[in-house]
């Protein structure tokens, strides 16, 4: 198979006009994590379209074409901002305030260690019909060559997502905590990982191109 070339830009540098399918690629990736809230994933897309903050996501593109993404923020910055409103009004009254009480309590609290300098990555995801093309190995290598940061951090990785840990691992990630979680198994994991990277800074990686 000939080598995909991955085109990495920033959300807010692709724009306005590109936000219906990134926010697409993020609910298809995390669909699972959203079925309280509804199992339709164009409902989803309707609902959370407004609260991505673009200029914090990282886009994998193929051909132009939104292929994979990855969140980056450091200190107390946050992904998203949610209205109330907008949410309910795809997704009704009970279930559109459960989606908002939880996205502000799990996915906007500033993790713990966070701090100005430290990077976190999370949301790595790849579009089914690109998977195993390199996207997602494009989309971190570029993001550990930004000349910002030389600390990362990946939080909170179900320890039964092998290929991700592994990838991960490859680009020289280590695993510094693994938390237990109650019910997990009840979702079809066990633990909790997260994972570091500490960069000597004339050993970063270039982007690819």
């Amino acid at each position: 198979m000939d080598e995909t070339f991955v085109d990495v830009q920033r959300g807010d540098q692709l724009g306005e006009a590109y936000r219906r399918r990134i926010t697409e690629v993020y609910v298809g990736s995390f669909a699972q994590d959203f079925v309280a809230f509804s199992r339709d994933t164009s409902r989803l897309a309707d609902a959370f379209e407004h609260m991505l903050l673009l200029n914090r996501f990282y886009i994998a593109l193929v051909d132009g074409e939104p292929a994979g993404l990855a969140s980056l923020t450091e200190g107390d910055q946050t992904v998203f901002a949610p209205r109330w409103r907008e949410i309910r009004r795809h997704l009704g009254l009970v279930r559109g305030l459960l989606g908002y009480v939880v996205i502000r309590t799990w996915f906007m609290s500033a993790s713990e260690g966070a701090r100005p300098g430290l990077a976190e990555i999370g949301f790595v995801a790849t579009e089914p019909a690109y998977q195993g093309r390199g996207v997602a190995t494009a989309l971190l290598r570029h993001l550990l060559a930004l000349p910002t940061y030389r600390e990362y951090v990946l939080r909170d990785i179900k320890d039964t997502n092998e290929p991700a840990l592994g990838l991960y691992a490859k680009l020289g990630f280590t695993v510094y905590k693994r938390r237990k979680v109650r019910f997990a198994r009840r979702a079809g994991f066990t633990e909790l990982v997260s994972m570091q990277l500490v960069q000597d800074p004339v050993s970063q990686p270039a982007p690819e191109r």
